[in-house]
């Protein structure tokens, strides 16, 4: 701890020394004024951010004082960044899973999903734990679903009378909660961060329906792996009694029928066929326009009980804070686009374009997957998307084909307790201890590396 201390002590007074001399030696050696004061700002949020001496969503308003201040960024561009549609898309989704929450929906469709797959055996079971954890976490954060979860997963454990089934059963709920947010644009921080950086970098957006296009197969192509790896050694059969849930109350009927409107409304904006937007001649509809009003059908819609389906109070209890750092990326995007440093990235990576697609995806793959084991995945991604767009642009290809499976590694962090919030909550319970986690987690780590990597190979050149 006084290790920490002195760490987070030491980046508070030194980045921004460190920040200012590499600025100033970039632009002593022939780097664009505005492209060294980018290239400064970032070094220091991206110190500030994985040393934490101050809170994530505080370093956050750094872009947004001194991005302006030295005229890399005019007023209106930085206001656009942190209110992006992009960040108004995740604060509508955020609430939307509030309201879920607050009605318990969510509970009776996770012990829905794992009673599919029967508990027949050890192993159906912890398959059946882990689906329901991935489909939810697709919709609602993957915290709130591993604490949904994790009651029901104690209390089966306590049931059964398999002494080997609670560190898979554990492991499976965190590992599935976090893999099933790639799914959607919504599930997870980092898929967001990458939307926004990439219509900076390009000018094109990536909708709700093109995102699920690439992140449900590979959620699909993950999830057996990481399941067939933690039960490799369960072998008891027998059934496991699992909680009533009772019917369903008119409240979760009627949450429950809004939040499959909503997603309905995002998977069909622009198709098939041009979509409800073209046949309602309606153009300027974006992702979050369908989710505020979805918000405010959360709270018109009475609940049958003399309220209504979401209050104020409730949806207050959202990470404004995450808010604030999706911002922060999106302008730091734009600065590396207006000060011309991704273009001189660019031609700097040139070279990168003799080495093989497949090779440079899995070193990507890899080196987010490991690194967001010590760092935030939304800070990490925060930071690699301008430089990896510039890369690809260097390249020579794409930049999705770098920044897609940078976006979907960032969710699979595996091996420490600190990776994610899912692995925090599991490891807590006390059942198994971090070297169990770590020997697990390097398998599944690689698991998922390879899994992204041969599929956005194979999807995207």
């Amino acid at each position: 701890m006084e290790s920490k201390v002195y760490l987070q002590d030491a980046a508070l007074w030194g980045s921004p020394l460190l920040a200012i001399l590499v600025g100033w030696l970039l632009a002593q050696n022939g780097l664009p004024v505005d492209a060294a004061v980018t290239a400064g700002i970032t070094l220091l949020c991206v110190l500030w951010w994985v040393f934490e001496p101050v809170p994530i969503p505080v370093t956050s308003l750094l872009p947004l004082c001194l991005l302006p201040m030295f005229g890399v960024l005019d007023v209106t561009t930085i206001a656009q960044s942190y209110g992006d549609k992009l960040v108004l898309l995740l604060l509508g989704g955020f609430i939307l899973s509030t309201a879920m929450e607050k009605s318990g929906a969510h509970l009776r469709l996770a012990i829905t999903m794992v009673r599919l797959f029967g508990g027949g055996s050890s192993r159906t079971l912890v398959l059946g734990f882990m689906v329901a954890s991935a489909v939810l976490s697709m919709w609602i954060s993957n915290t709130a679903t591993t604490l949904m979860l994790l009651p029901v997963a104690i209390a089966v454990i306590d049931k059964s009378k398999d002494p080997k089934l609670a560190i898979p059963l554990l492991l499976g709920v965190a590992h599935a909660a976090s893999v099933g947010g790639i799914g959607t644009l919504i599930g997870t921080p980092p898929n967001i961060v990458f939307s926004g950086a990439y219509t900076q970098l390009t000018g094109q957006e990536i909708g709700f329906a093109q995102w699920m296009i690439w992140g449900l197969p590979v959620v699909i192509l993950i999830l057996p792996g990481l399941w067939l790896w933690l039960t490799r050694n369960l072998d008891y059969k027998g059934n496991v009694d699992l909680p009533a849930v009772g019917s369903w109350s008119t409240h979760e009927k009627r949450v429950f029928f809004v939040f499959v409107l909503t997603a309905f409304g995002w998977v069909t904006r622009t198709g098939p066929f041009g979509g409800w937007t073209a046949w309602f001649d309606l153009p300027a509809t974006n992702d979050a326009m369908v989710a505020m009003l979805a918000v405010v059908l959360m709270f018109v819609i009475p609940d049958g009980k003399g309220s209504r389906l979401l209050d104020w109070d409730t949806a207050n209890r959202i990470p404004w804070g995450m808010l604030i750092l999706f911002g922060a990326g999106i302008s730091i995007a734009a600065a590396f686009r207006e000060s011309g440093l991704s273009d001189i990235l660019g031609a700097e990576l040139a070279g990168l374009s003799a080495l093989h697609p497949l090779l440079m995806i899995a070193a990507i793959c890899c080196l987010v997957t490991f690194l967001t084991e010590l760092t935030s995945n939304t800070a990490t991604t925060t930071l690699l998307m301008p430089i990896l767009g510039a890369a690809a642009i260097g390249a020579g290809v794409d930049p999705i084909l770098f920044m897609v499976p940078a976006a979907m590694s960032a969710s699979c962090a595996f091996m420490l307790p600190v990776a994610t919030p899912p692995n925090v909550v599991v490891f807590s319970t006390g059942r198994f201890k971090t070297q169990v986690m770590m020997r697990e987690g390097v398998v599944l780590n690689l698991i998922g590396a390879v899994m992204i990597s041969l599929f956005c190979y194979w999807a995207l050149t």
